[in-house]
């Protein structure tokens, strides 16, 4: 066993696949072993090896879908809760780093060495981890597509304006949510065009980053409506505004979805799934994550 050792995982391609030498040298200055992933799913077994060797701080270098990957082999290893993880962003859209007060990868290299700890809640589902958020409905497939420029424009939201876009055809999930939330029971039934649960981020208001330490995850229902007026709202808001007209939020830490017997598409952190019923929950401040300076640990 390694206490007390670094390691920084980067994945080679992501984002414009040109930094992997560079951050490598940056990061074994700072006293980090360094590994490559060499392939999808690779992330996995490189943060199961971590954990399984008691790595104490792990970086990891690459965008939202490495990190996620690298977090579900710490999960897999019972090691969440005793690690330190930070994120040097190198992918495309980088909405973890975003929210967490990291600019770009050089600032992220040095928060990975000496930066603030905070620690944050886990979300899971159906006993997987994320961070950010796990959708489903139109934008679910969208997510994993949207192109960087889009990403840029519309941040969190990109998927749901270009799935719209790509999607009219979409027929809505016919489903019911049930969640505990922060003021008791919550049930929502009908036809939605998406769920959106996050974590890191809240699906409400400009800006859209949720309290990453409150033990909730904060949750939208947009109901089925013509696709024109979705792309409309969505445009007009950049994100769901609280006035919306056609969306539920609550904030939860239980939620459960059932899809009558029909397989829902959900995308946590990116990673694609088919499910017939979805369970949530919460491990609340479980993981220690190094942090940058303008992170807010309570946002308004």
């Amino acid at each position: 066993m390694q206490v007390g050792s670094r390691r920084c995982i980067v994945n080679p391609v992501s984002g414009e696949g040109d930094h992997a030498e560079y951050v490598e040298r940056l990061m074994r200055a700072r006293g980090f072993a360094v590994e490559r992933t060499e392939g999808p799913g690779h992330g996995v077994e490189l943060g199961r090896a971590a954990g399984e060797d008691g790595v104490s701080e792990v970086a990891v270098c690459g965008g939202d879908g490495t990190i996620n990957e690298v977090l579900r082999g710490l999960h897999d290893a019972d090691h969440l809760g005793e690690v330190t993880l930070s994120v040097v962003p190198k992918g495309t859209a980088n909405l973890l780093a975003g929210t967490i007060g990291i600019d770009d990868f050089q600032q992220g290299v040095e928060v990975a060495d000496t930066g603030e700890t905070r620690a944050v809640d886990v979300g899971l589902a159906d006993g997987e981890p994320f961070l950010v958020s796990c959708i489903a409905g139109l934008p679910a497939d969208a997510s994993v597509a949207t192109s960087g420029d889009l990403k840029a424009r519309f941040g969190m939201l990109a998927f749901l304006v270009t799935g719209v876009q790509e999607a009219v055809e979409f027929e809505g999930l016919d489903i019911t949510v049930d969640a505990v939330g922060e003021d008791g029971p919550v049930t929502w039934s009908g036809e939605a065009t998406c769920l959106l649960v996050g974590n890191a981020r809240k699906f409400v208001e400009r800006g859209g980053q949720a309290n990453m330490e409150d033990g909730l995850l904060d949750v939208a229902i947009v109901e089925r409506m013509p696709t024109g007026n979705l792309v409309a709202e969505a445009v007009a808001h950049r994100l769901l505004a609280t006035d919306t007209d056609g969306v539920t939020h609550v904030r939860a830490r239980d939620i459960s979805v059932d899809g009558h017997g029909e397989p829902v598409t959900f995308s946590r952190d990116g990673e694609l799934a088919e499910h017939m019923r979805l369970d949530f929950d919460v491990e609340p401040r479980t993981l220690s994550l190094r942090v940058g300076p303008s992170y807010d640990p309570d946002p308004a």
